[in-house]
């Protein structure tokens, strides 16, 4: 492993650096090729390196050699990449690699270990951090994977900011498709003085061939399984047809009994135990994987970790494998040419063409790798047709021309071939002015006391990538956005005495994290300050404002719609309503959205005074809030809405209303309820996928001790500087633990509590120690009443110690019995996990 060739001290010579790491990757039995060699040796000189090379041919080697050469003397590294899958499989390898002491991991939804000296996080995260603390970031040392995201209309800005903003930092910049980049490294010379080399190279490890397919999709999944052609991803465009595939292969010859055994002895005790747990399962032990951003983290994971021991022969997936993820594949079928960006249906690019055909071939395992695509369902039927015809005997029976599937774009083997041909297309800068931006470098410059803090937007935009038309455009651009934000009382203006400059000054109530990263984060902070604070939904309504800014999670609010639409209709059955009425009443059902009247008014009032919106739009929708308000489980929401296949989004959704909502609501706006429901959404979100942290946290425990100074970190609510948020995370814990008590669910309240290794509080236990309850009262009540704050004591007895009592309420109204818990933190950081452990239950 590398980590056993990392110097005691401190090691700062280039060349014994170089000679450590080939020495630790002649162990792995690797032999870097001639691009490898090349970057590495740019990389010990000092200069930026752009690695361009086809998928397979070991850029990672390169990007652990730059982490590697860090730790040798002493520094930080980040690696970023678009996908969060993506950063926490980097995160594990760097982990194997490296030590899992030394490897942290920051992605916005989950920390592990974040002040370690490698850290793997979301080129967003890094972004962010580059904003706020410009040169002062540590960050001498950045590997900037799938770089070709540089021209990502809506997240291209991430990848540029870095370059911008971190003169002294060497990069790594990493992608198989990256076209011509002359202009980007002319840029990026000027900017650090430094030399950039671009290392490129067309050479396959395990070359590609291809093949176009007639033949309907389950029978061209069978013959390249007959052809020894796996293991097969399926590409599909939406995670329903990624579901819906894997459920129509469990009928088709995958895996032989053999295969079966393996797979169900290697899955062994894995938790399947969310609503969508046990048709996952069911695929995985037919030998089929299912790969997507719907599923929860923990699911993909073991995807992951399946494929690459070779258990999975076929897996059906989106096109995230195209961000490189590492599921080890031979073949890829690609079950169509397009797909639809947000705005319309349109033919993949030969960039995203090449970034998902490229996973093809298993370095060290195929000698060929496969790139198969289906061609279009008319077209097959089409042929079919045709070969039944051409028998002895056949005859050709008039048939309708079956047109397109509505919502496609029809595409062939010409498509499919020019595809194949064509070079990828040059990288365009996409580099817009935002509030979070602008904000953030303000903070910076408040940090740092200047004369003038907007001086810091004006030399940003004048060190982007744009042409100097676009540049004025900016910088119109970024002085609307500084008025709005004036207005808003975010920002003030204060004169200088006798002659001194103007000096901007962020709002100090504001809490330390407060951004504006959300094109409407603005209105959120306009609009909270009109909600009636001493309202009893006033909390409600702070968060169904907060839930209307965020992307709309289209399948559950379809769900939901559906939902209301068959109460509805067995309501308008049970009255008598006449057939055609209740078809009108049933169109006009759309998905639950409170306070929409108030949310709209409110947003034409902000579009009148803040003109920048443009075609942003308010998406009012309660999901988040309809939890809140029925103090709903995660799995019972994802039951009562049938949502089983998309319970991942879910959790993403969840995440980003909880993170808007702790960073986007100013301090002074927030309630003990504000409070409350940051607690029950921190204490949902720690329980229902904390894979990433048990996984790190099992590699710690593999008998490898913490280097000095170098203690697992994650950043958290500090009880005392935060005692409000503290109490009301402690009191949303006790309360889902009283919810699933009340519903009998053993099993789940045994994950509800930090368990004692020497005083383990599992599902027996549990309800034994209810039984002499149950023996005077007929139920533990969970209604309002029950989950009023008072029912909850919490106690400090000593530095980091607190004693908790639940009162449980029974139908009588006795309410003599309780859960008696403790916390001990010992002054670490809150873990992610519950925090609470049982002693006792009992009157």
């Amino acid at each position: 492993m590398l980590r056993d060739h990392l110097p005691d001290g401190s090691l700062t010579d280039p060349d014994r650096i170089l000679d450590r790491f080939l020495a630790g990757v002649a162990e792995l039995g690797l032999t870097p090729y001639r691009a490898q060699e090349e970057a590495l040796l740019e990389l010990m000189a000092g200069r930026h390196v752009v690695l361009s090379t086809p998928t397979g041919s070991g850029k990672s080697l390169v990007a652990q050699a730059l982490h590697f050469k860090a730790l040798c003397e002493g520094r930080r590294s980040f690696y970023t990449a678009p996908a969060k899958a993506l950063v926490s499989e980097k995160f594990f390898a760097l982990c194997d690699q490296l030590g899992p002491q030394r490897v942290g991991m920051m992605t916005g939804d989950a920390s592990v270990n974040w002040a370690a000296p490698v850290v793997c996080c979301t080129a967003e995260v890094l972004a962010n951090m580059a904003l706020r603390q410009g040169e002062a970031t540590d960050a001498p040392y950045v590997v900037m994977d799938e770089f070709h995201y540089y021209a990502d209309p809506e997240r291209g800005s991430a990848w540029q900011i870095p370059l911008l903003a971190l003169p002294r930092t060497t990069f790594l910049i990493l992608s198989a498709t990256l076209g011509n980049t002359d202009s980007i490294e002319r840029a990026l010379h000027a900017r650090s003085g430094r030399e950039v080399a671009h290392v490129h190279s067309d050479e396959r490890p395990v070359p590609l061939d291809w093949e176009y397919r007639e033949t309907p999709l389950h029978e061209t999944v069978e013959d390249l399984l007959a052809q020894g052609k796996a293991p097969v991803y399926v590409v599909h465009f939406t995670q329903r047809e990624a579901a819906e595939q894997a459920q129509a292969l469990t009928s088709a010859r995958v895996a032989d009994r053999d295969q079966r055994r393996r797979i169900a002895e290697t899955i062994g005790g894995f938790r399947f135990d969310s609503p969508y747990g046990k048709d996952l399962r069911r695929f995985l032990r037919h030998g089929i994987g299912l790969h997507h951003a719907g599923l929860l983290p923990r699911y993909r994971l073991l995807v992951e970790q399946l494929a690459q021991q070779g258990m999975l022969r076929v897996i059906c997936g989106t096109d995230t494998l195209g961000v490189g993820v590492n599921v080890p594949i031979r073949s890829v079928l690609l079950s169509r040419l397009c797909k639809f960006d947000g705005e319309r249906v349109r033919l993949l690019s030969v960039r995203e063409f090449k970034q998902i055909a490229g996973r093809a071939g298993r370095k060290g395992f195929d000698e060929q790798g496969s790139v198969v695509c289906q061609a279009p369902e008319p077209a097959i039927e089409r042929r079919r047709e045709a070969q039944r015809a051409a028998r002895p005997g056949g005859r050709r029976r008039r048939t309708v021309r079956r047109a397109m599937p509505r919502g496609l774009v029809p595409w062939n083997r010409a498509t499919f071939e020019r595809l194949v041909a064509r070079p990828p297309e040059k990288l365009e800068s996409r580099f817009p002015v935002t509030h979070g931006m602008v904000l953030s470098l303000l903070q910076r410059e408040a940090d740092a006391a200047p004369a003038s803090g907007y001086r810091a937007v004006l030399d940003l935009i004048e060190a982007c990538h744009e042409d100097a038309r676009r540049k004025r455009r900016l910088r119109r651009d970024a002085a609307t956005v500084f008025r709005s934000l004036r207005r808003a009382q975010i920002v003030s203006v204060e004169r200088g005495r006798r002659g001194a400059g103007a000096r901007v000054r962020v709002d100090p109530a504001l809490q330390k994290d407060f951004s504006l990263h959300h094109t409407l984060s603005l209105y959120v902070v306009d609009t909270v300050s009109l909600l009636d604070r001493e309202a009893d939904h006033y909390a409600l309504d702070v968060l169904g404002v907060v839930e209307a800014i965020l992307e709309d999670p289209r399948p559950i609010l379809e769900a939901q719609r559906e939902h209301e639409r068959r109460e509805l209709l067995a309501r308008l059955k049970a009255e008598g309503v006449p057939y055609e009425e209740r078809r009108a009443r049933l169109e006009q059902v759309t998905h639950p959205q409170p306070n929409a009247e108030f949310l709209h008014a409110t947003f034409d009032s902000f579009v009148e005074k803040h003109p920048w919106v443009g075609t942003a739009d308010l998406r009012p929708k309660s999901v988040a809030r309809e939890m809140l308000e029925r103090y709903e489980g995660f799995q019972d929401f994802v039951r009562r809405y049938r949502i089983q296949r998309v319970e991942g989004l879910l959790l993403r959704h969840l995440s980003q209303v909880h993170d808007t909502l702790a960073r986007t609501v100013p301090e002074a706006a927030r309630s003990d309820e504000v409070h409350e429901i940051l607690g029950f959404l921190r204490a949902l979100l720690a329980r229902v996928d904390s894979s990433l942290v048990e996984e790190w946290e099992s590699l710690m425990g593999r008998g490898r001790a913490l280097a000095p100074g170098l203690a697992p970190a994650r950043p958290s609510l500090d009880p005392d500087q935060h005692p409000r948020a503290f109490r009301a995370r402690v009191r949303a814990e006790m309360r889902q633990l009283v919810r699933v008590l009340a519903a009998g669910d053993y099993e789940e309240a045994a994950r509800c509590v930090r368990q004692d290794p020497e005083d383990p509080w599992d599902a027996e236990r549990f309800e034994c120690a209810l039984g002499p309850f149950y023996e005077e009262y007929e139920r533990i009540v969970f209604d309002p009443r029950a989950r009023a704050a008072h029912h909850t004591s919490i106690k400090r007895t000593g530095l980091g110690r607190w004693d908790v009592t639940q009162v449980l309420v029974d139908a009588r109204g006795d309410d003599f019995w309780c859960v008696e818990g403790e916390i001990e933190l010992s002054g670490e950081p809150l873990p992610e996990g519950p925090l609470l452990r049982v002693r006792r239950i009992g009157t």
